[in-house]
């Protein structure tokens, strides 16, 4: 979905003027006044994705975790795309950092499930449809590729043996996921909050020390935060790589419009098949 389309779906929810283009990735992000927009793709599975997030930002906001608060309780379905408002957050005063994301999440996952089904963490769901959106721009020896990892992956995820309590889960706990504003760190993104092992929230900071740049000072902030190092798990090589794969294909969804996307999603497919865990990955 490129920002003609998404526009377009807002003047027909009635919330095209004046709207700034935020974002534009797995959703078109826009605000509007006091209000953040997100639009999504016109995908059944979104739409239910959207209803669940909704549901996850009142029962946070219930819980006293800190979030971002949802401005209506369910998403508008405009020409098959699922809308939700959201209340704006005041400007950031400072960039969010590692301890701030492992406080968050020390909260989180101290929490009982909550009154509704949470999913589990279906971290190569996407993998099918975003290979299907970069069609005949990606080498299909690579979707191939691609797809047999994740197939490799999923069988062998099913065994994993979690050193922390089950329960609910970010999902893609970054530091870019929190807004710390003047109240506060919170939470943003709850649209893959799943119930699911712990050890997904932490092997996001893991890869990000291994493949993004993070310092390794910051990595160890993190880590004492939040007070365990995930890489003291036998499973965090294989939830590290079934993270890769996801991440690979994530990318390829763009690369029919964007030159700079085929050029990373070859970087990162050549490093997993050349078994280089050191090439480094560019945020995309």
């Amino acid at each position: 979905m490129d920002e003609a389309r998404a526009r377009d779906v807002l003047a027909a929810a009635g919330l095209g003027g004046g709207a700034a283009l935020l974002a534009l990735g797995e959703n078109a992000v826009f605000a509007l006044g006091g209000l953040v927009v997100k639009v999504g793709r016109a995908d059944p599975a979104l739409t239910a994705r959207a209803e669940r997030e909704l549901a996850v930002a009142h029962w946070l906001e219930q819980a006293g975790v800190p979030a971002v608060r949802a401005a209506e309780p369910q998403p508008r379905v405009v020409t098959g795309h699922p809308v939700t408002l959201w209340h704006r957050l005041p400007d950031a005063v400072r960039p969010a950092g590692p301890t701030d994301l492992a406080a968050l999440l020390r909260r989180l996952h101290a929490l009982p499930a909550p009154p509704f089904p949470l999913a589990a963490r279906d971290l190569l769901g996407g993998v099918e449809r975003w290979l299907r959106l970069a069609g005949d721009a990606i080498d299909p020896a690579d979707a191939s590729y691609l797809r047999a990892r994740r197939d490799a992956h999923a069988d062998a995820m099913a065994g994993l043996v979690p050193r922390l309590a089950p329960g609910p889960i970010h999902g893609d706990a970054l530091p870019r996921n929190v807004h710390v504003g003047p109240d506060g760190p919170v939470l943003v993104d709850l649209e893959t909050v799943s119930a699911d092992l712990r050890e997904h929230d932490l092997v996001v900071m893991a890869l990000a020390r291994d493949r993004y740049g993070l310092p390794a000072e910051s990595y160890a902030a993190f880590t004492a935060a939040y007070g365990w190092d995930v890489r003291d798990w036998e499973g965090c090589a294989l939830l590290r790589g079934a993270r890769e794969t996801a991440s690979c294909a994530w990318v390829a969804q763009h690369t029919p419009t964007n030159p700079k996307a085929l050029t990373e999603f070859r970087r990162r497919v050549r490093s997993l098949r050349d078994n280089a865990p050191e090439v480094r990955w560019h945020p995309f």
